[in-house]
């Protein structure tokens, strides 16, 4: 037990050393914010300690909650790092989508074209969420497509569709989360299950290329898509 527990507490230490290397790059100021907050939260609880004449007491008190403030404001500024990289590239909201949390049925890429504007799908408590990425003038009519697609089996689901970016009526990446936790919750748990073995046997993008079978024929290419 105790070589399990050294064995993690490395691991734990590197990845936190990573998270701030990756998160310094984007902001430069992490450090010293972080320590500012510790230090601050601490010489505020010792300064109350010394003033009630229990400086002990409150000094063990502010170094705990010191430390709990950093790892939050570390938090923070490591997750709006993340965010401002992930800002653009491709698959960023199928990435943002699978780590949205329990209750959600993520599958990515139920749609796309020859120019890489895709669609994923989320199924929830609030219905089904369209989260497309690309560009918003050929989203439009995907999202119509999809939407028409989906109407033959889920016709009484309410259906929500949003456009990841920065532009006008369009949601940020990492705003993305928040946005489909404040989604009305209008599903029972059961329902939810039925609409998305529904929309599993619909099938997606990858399930419904078509693949013939045994070797590839010399100089044949995949499809690139719709």
């Amino acid at each position: 037990m105790a070589r399990k527990e050294t064995s993690e507490n490395p691991g734990r230490l590197k990845q936190i050393a990573l998270t701030y290397k990756m998160t310094k790059k984007v902001d430069s100021k992490v450090g010293l914010v972080v320590a500012a907050v510790g230090i601050v939260t601490f010489g505020v609880f010792l300064a109350i300690g010394f003033w009630i004449d229990h400086p002990i007491f409150l000094g063990i008190l502010g170094f705990v909650l010191a430390f709990l403030a950093m790892a939050i404001v570390f938090g923070r500024r490591a997750e709006r790092a993340a965010f401002g990289q992930m800002e653009g590239q491709p698959g960023a909201a199928a990435a943002v989508l699978e780590n949205v949390g329990r209750g959600w049925s993520v599958t990515p890429a139920v749609a796309m074209n020859r120019n890489q504007d895709v669609i994923h799908r989320a199924v929830g408590k609030a219905g089904i969420v369209l989260v497309a990425e690309g560009n918003p003038n050929r989203l439009k009519s995907m999202l119509a497509a999809e939407k028409k697609r989906m109407a033959r089996i889920v016709a009484d689901v309410p259906v929500h569709d949003v456009i990841v970016g920065t532009g006008e009526d369009q949601v940020p990446i990492k705003k993305l989360r928040t946005k489909l936790l404040k989604l009305p919750r209008v599903l029972p748990g059961p329902q939810v299950t039925v609409v998305n073995d529904r929309l599993r046997a619909l099938g997606d993008l990858m399930s419904n290329m078509p693949i013939p079978k045994g070797p590839m024929p010399k100089g044949m290419r995949m499809p690139k898509g719709r």
